[in-house]
């Protein structure tokens, strides 16, 4: 049978009130959306997004290969060259598609809830898998101060490595985090000076920690971290701010572009502003492991019931939460109600079942125009009244990730920061 794609759905833009509402009442309070692939012209793919092979390069081979999927997005990807819509999620709905941004901007709190949406007036939040064969080069992604700079927004993010999209784990997983104790500001500047001699030499200053699926990170702005290769799922705040501070990985050149692409046009020779972008006391924490790992916790002891959820990302970054996720793993054959503070984005990542009136359904291969059925925004409303998740097979656990917005989870645990 010939999967249905996002061709053959109306595109529709603005004026859809009546069309979510009615997607709303029908699903129990939920929003179908359709994968949203990005690509990273300057990496590899790790082929492990279960993105069908001959779509890797969908947008053009000067594009570079698709190696990440947004979830529930309305944040758009800063690619050279990209399309309008990069980036952003689409809800499918009574035959017609749409971006979440355009859903948000009309119903507001009624999907995202009303302290979020007083406050940031849209989806501050996303979350992504980013799948890579091989590492990525040690970069930071700037604070809310220093990307305002140039009119962004600033990026903590967090790393959770599924174990369902982790069987192989490609060439390095293993992922530099931070500079190590002692190293002073001026190797760091050295570091740049030699940017067009050959290898800068900036990984000698910092070290690497093995990668475990089932595990994670909390990372604020402006710690260096050069990711390695399992695929990691990536909760983290609605910007795609970055500051490459690598010039070669793999034998592949980073240009200096990516190094001062969202910094001020003035400030892109000036190597002590480029030094003082990072978070100098975070990245030479002697304590980082500490400060910063995630082991995922469970939120309550319910495994006799047939089901446990897990935090696989909480702690809060200078006094504040951005987000936080959690894994809902269902047995089979059973059904339970979950209830949460606020809304959030749900991707399925093993099994299948039904999550309210909504049908879940953990893809084999997809399509790059396939819709699925492993994806969907639930509004802050369904999830206090509490979803009714239902593992229909008779062999196989149904797995879902979901991530929430800023201070929507206060009962989180908090990192045991020294």
């Amino acid at each position: 049978m010939k999967a249905t794609t996002k061709l053959e759905t109306q595109l529709v833009k603005g004026n859809v009130r009546a069309t979510v509402e009615a997607a709303l009442e029908e699903s129990g309070g939920l929003l179908r959306l359709a994968p949203c692939w990005v690509p990273r012209s300057f990496l590899q793919p790790g082929k492990r997004l279960k993105l069908d092979p001959k779509d890797l390069y969908a947008f053009g081979l000067h594009r570079g290969g698709i190696d990440e999927r947004w979830f529930a997005s309305t944040t758009p990807a800063m690619n050279e060259n990209r399309e309008h819509d990069e980036g952003l999620s689409y809800v499918i709905a009574g035959g017609m598609r749409f971006t979440l941004a355009d859903a948000v901007e009309e119903m507001g709190a009624t999907l995202v809830g009303e302290a979020i949406w007083k406050q940031y007036k849209k989806w501050p939040v996303y979350s992504k898998f980013f799948d890579n064969m091989g590492p990525i080069p040690h970069h930071m992604h700037q604070s809310a101060e220093q990307a305002a700079l140039v009119g962004q927004e600033g990026k903590p993010e967090s790393y959770y490595f599924p174990p369902q999209h982790n069987n192989v784990g490609n060439n390095f997983p293993y992922t530099f985090f931070g500079l190590n104790p002692g190293t002073t500001k001026e190797q760091v500047r050295r570091c740049l000076e030699n940017w067009n001699k050959g290898d800068n030499g900036i990984l000698d200053l910092s070290a690497a920690h093995r990668l475990k699926p089932g595990t994670g990170w909390l990372v604020g702005p402006g710690i260096l971290h050069a990711p390695g290769s399992l695929c990691t799922y990536e909760p983290q705040w609605g910007s795609d701010v970055f500051a490459m501070y690598q010039n070669l990985v793999e034998g592949r050149v980073v240009p200096w572009s990516l190094l001062v692409k969202d910094m001020p046009p003035d400030k892109h020779q000036d190597l002590d502003f480029i030094v003082e972008q990072l978070d100098w006391e975070a990245n030479v924490d002697p304590h980082f492991k500490e400060n910063n790992y995630l082991e995922p916790i469970p939120v309550a002891d319910t495994e006799k019931e047939g089901y446990v959820d897990r935090w696989i990302v909480y702690g809060r970054l200078k006094g504040k939460q951005y987000f936080t996720a959690k894994e809902l793993t269902i047995n089979p054959g059973v059904k339970c109600r979950i209830r949460d503070n606020g809304a959030y984005g749900l991707i399925t990542v093993q099994g299948e079942g039904r999550m309210n009136n909504l049908r879940l359904n953990c893809p084999k291969m997809i399509g790059f125009h396939d819709l699925t059925e492993d994806e969907v925004f639930c509004t802050e409303t369904a999830a206090r009244e509490g979803v009714v998740f239902e593992n229909t097979s008779a062999t196989e656990p149904l797995v879902v990730l979901r991530y929430f917005g800023p201070e929507v989870n206060p009962d989180a645990p908090e990192i045991n920061r020294r």
